[in-house]
């Protein structure tokens, strides 16, 4: 018998974060098309993309609706304001279905943004698996260290994406 390597599954957190992935193609903003899987026990309960809300166009359709965040350290950051993120789209989903997420494990692209967080935390989510880190997203480790969420990173890279930083002080 020939010498064939053999093939090894992923497991189920590279599982869940490839089809992360794959959702996040359907994302409608180019500045992080994100995708977002919510899980529990080994099983999709729902998945979300970046786009605008129902009905209103999309930055891929129209452009971006830039706004300027200015930090408490003097930095000034664009975001994009038309978009819901994936992870709340991922919520939403959840709550049109009446599906609890109570337990379950998100995963996504980037560190949830504040907002998302405290969605994430107030849904009863257990874990957060992040394929990358997101350049403003201590504030949210912590309310998810506070909140006894176990926070997993794939890679501990920042995700880098175009328009990110306007100035820095």
């Amino acid at each position: 018998m020939p010498d064939s390597p053999t093939y090894i599954r992923p497991t189920w957190d590279e599982y869940f974060m490839e089809v992360a992935q794959t959702i996040a193609k359907r994302a409608t903003c180019d500045r992080g098309r994100s995708g977002c899987v919510i899980a529990r026990n080994k099983q999709i309960l729902v998945t979300g993309y970046v786009g605008s809300p129902i009905g209103l166009p999309h930055c891929d359709e129209v452009g971006h609706l830039f706004k300027q965040v200015i930090h408490e350290d003097g930095s000034t950051t664009n975001h994009c304001m038309r978009t819901v993120h994936a992870e709340q789209n991922a919520v939403c989903q959840a709550a049109r279905l009446g599906i609890s997420l109570l337990g379950a494990t998100l995963y996504c692209r980037m560190t949830p943004c504040r907002t998302c967080a405290m969605l994430i935390i107030n849904c009863g989510i257990e874990r957060v698996v992040c394929e990358f880190r997101y350049h403003s997203g201590g504030e949210s480790e912590a309310m998810f260290q506070e909140a006894g969420i176990k926070l997993d990173f794939v890679n501990n890279e920042i995700l880098q994406y175009t328009n990110q930083q306007s100035s820095e002080k």
